[in-house]
Order: structure tokens, then sequence, then C-alpha cells
């Protein structure tokens, strides 16, 4: 393994509507970013450097924060 957490093996998020409704959970591994919808069992996957390589592609639209 190339990249590790010093704590724990990921971290998890619930993403929640303004409304407080349940949109989906995302997992963030040392080498994976994994989503599952609401309702769902089984999550999507996408390796870190995948998701490395989609985010910071201009195709996506994504801006860099500056906080």
């Amino acid at each position: 393994m190339k990249n590790q957490f010093a704590g724990p093996n990921f971290v998890e998020e619930v993403i929640l509507k303004q409304d407080d409704s349940r949109i989906g959970l995302i997992r963030i591994k040392p080498s994976s970013v994994l989503w599952k919808p609401r309702g769902q069992t089984q999550f999507y996957c996408v390796t870190l450097d995948d998701f490395i390589d989609w985010i910071t592609s201009p195709s996506t639209g994504a801006r860099r924060t500056y906080k």
C-alpha cells in the first residue's frame, strides 16, 4: 500500500440534503473513494488515482477552494 492514514482505516460521512434527508454515504480510504446512495447496500468505488485525475480535469468544472 503506497498511502495510509495514521488513524482509522477510513473516514466515513453521511451526506444530507438541506431538509436533513439522507443522500448517501461517502467513505474515503487511502487508496480509494467509495459512494453508496441512500437505500443501496453496495458501494460504487474508484481508486484514489482515478478520483484525482477526474476531479482535476477541466471537464468536471471543479474549482479550487481558498479556505
